[in-house]
């Protein structure tokens, strides 16, 4: 068993699509731990990008910091993977059909979703 972030960026909570995206872990098995809604401000934003190898995108930045962004951490078996494929490529484009991106994104910087890659 492992825990995992997720992170429903501002664009999906406009768009009203934050039971669609948490009941899709929900039915994958994967059990709901933490959950909270919030605006992560400009330093909580760069830091959650802060590992990157470059310095994030501003317009990226102030998209997250400005909120309201839902945070949440499931637990299940083999989650960091599965989360990851059930949210699909960040290039809309690439993101295949039956993956959160790839049913709901648009624009790769609206990108509507992030899952973390490590516990």
């Amino acid at each position: 068993m492992a825990t995992t972030f997720t992170l429903i960026r501002p664009e999906a909570v406009e768009r009203g699509l934050i039971a669609d995206i948490c009941k899709r872990f929900e039915k994958r098995g994967f059990t709901l731990v933490a959950l909270k809604m919030l605006r992560p401000g400009p330093d909580l934003a760069h830091g959650h990008y802060k590992t990157s190898t470059s310095e994030p995108d501003k317009a990226l930045l102030r998209a997250i910091a400005d909120g309201p962004v839902v945070a949440a951490a499931w637990r299940g078996p083999n989650v960091v993977a599965a989360v990851q494929t059930m949210v699909g490529a960040a290039e809309p484009a690439n993101a295949l059909p039956g993956t959160i991106r790839g049913d709901f994104s648009i624009v790769v910087g609206r990108n509507i979703c992030h899952g973390s890659d490590s516990p």
